[in-house]
């Protein structure tokens, strides 16, 4: 029986795992949207996926450990996604991913800004974020008082959202 993988390379390990046009992005919306179910991930997300594709991805997320889903507590018939700490690991890739993103390609402000922010703060506020993760989605306490990356985050992303609403 042969090797399933192309090659041991780590970088085509790593594509192999998140190198499809979804997975990152569905990462990414957990992770920075805090979009939990199934259903949010679906119509809540600014590229549009599909829901085969989406399903197929939660799927193949769980199963290589980046994701696990449990029951959700508030709401019996809805299952709760979560971040497993490979995934949480991704924090410093997604920064460097934003951070090219920003300076290569024809980014929205609004889009744009946790991207800034997260390379503006660099590895001491990339690890606070994953210590925040780690809480949300591990339940691993953070210091008590610890102010919220993810808070400071959306809150810039609204801000500049309201910002480009029409009035009135």
């Amino acid at each position: 029986m042969g090797d399933a993988h192309r090659s041991g390379c780590p970088i085509n390990l790593s594509l192999e795992v998140l190198g499809d046009k979804w997975s990152l992005l569905i990462i990414r919306d957990i992770m920075f949207g805090d979009r939990r179910h199934f259903r949010a991930l679906l119509t809540r997300s600014e590229e549009g996926i599909a829901s085969n594709i989406l399903a197929d991805r939660i799927g193949k997320l769980t199963e290589l450990g980046l994701i696990t889903s449990a029951p959700d507590p508030s709401h019996k018939q809805r299952v709760r996604l979560s971040l497993t700490e490979p995934a949480i690991q991704l924090v410093p890739v997604m920064a460097h991913l934003g951070a090219w993103g920003r300076r290569h390609l024809p980014v929205s402000p609004e889009l744009a800004i946790r991207a800034q922010l997260l390379e503006e703060g660099g590895p001491p506020l990339w690890d606070a974020f994953m210590d925040e993760l780690r809480e949300l989605h591990l339940g691993v306490p953070r210091l008590s008082g610890t102010p919220s990356v993810l808070g400071s985050l959306t809150a810039a992303y609204l801000a500049l959202v309201q910002e480009k609403a029409p009035l009135g």
